[in-house]
């Protein structure tokens, strides 16, 4: 549904946005959402909050984060990466 029309900014744009971290001022910085006629803003608050609170930022990517770190882990203690690496005996 758009929320913003003068902007033309859906609620789903507005949650991806928020899922991503951002909050409602960046969010509105970012889509313009609420800088014109502002009719919109109690709605796309409401929208972030509401996403804000069923989706925290660390649940998400609580599940990405070890595998992040495994990755990390295994490319610095590759034999290409400690090859390319200047010797500290010099």
């Amino acid at each position: 549904m758009i929320v913003c029309v003068c902007r033309r900014v859906s609620d789903r744009e507005i949650v991806r946005h928020a899922r991503a971290g951002m909050s409602f001022d960046e969010i509105q910085f970012e889509l313009g959402v609420a800088t014109q006629c502002g009719r919109c803003e109690t709605c796309a608050r409401d929208v972030v909050a509401q996403c804000s609170a069923s989706h925290p930022v660390a649940a998400l990517h609580s599940d990405i984060e070890p595998r992040a770190i495994q990755l990390a882990t295994a490319i610095t203690e590759s034999k290409a990466w400690n090859s390319s690496r200047p010797s500290s005996a010099a």
